[in-house]
């Protein structure tokens, strides 16, 4: 994205989420000094706790219908390391859609964008 285009502007004042993770970091406006973290230990924490706060819907059968959790967690624990952004999506009980992704920064796909809140 060239960065001074009226595109990247509009897309940047925007509150839809991106087609790519990693444009998130073009966000500075949206960025949360309590969704930062230096260690990946607290990213996945989030990650866990938001999970367990809208646990996923299971199957009419009683068979898991999703990755179990501690799957998600060692394939998160796995990845951000390497600069490679999670997002865990699934349906709740309340079969509503959530969303929810920690993006890495320095990131992997996307090395050429800055940290919005680099770490003190």
């Amino acid at each position: 994205m060239e960065l001074n285009s009226e595109q990247t502007r509009a897309f940047v004042a925007s509150t839809l989420p991106p087609l790519m993770t990693g444009h998130w970091l073009m966000r500075q406006n949206q960025t949360a000094t309590d969704r930062t973290w230096a260690r990946v230990v607290g990213a996945v924490t989030w990650l866990k706790s938001t999970y367990e706060a809208n646990p996923p819907a299971g199957r009419d059968d009683g068979g898991r219908a999703y990755v179990a959790l501690e799957h998600k967690i060692a394939h998160a624990m796995d990845s951000l390391p390497r600069g490679v952004d999670v997002c865990w999506v699934h349906y709740t009980k309340s079969q509503s859609l959530i969303s929810f992704s920690v993006v890495c920064c320095l990131n992997h796909h996307h090395p050429g964008l800055p940290c919005p809140l680099p770490p003190a």
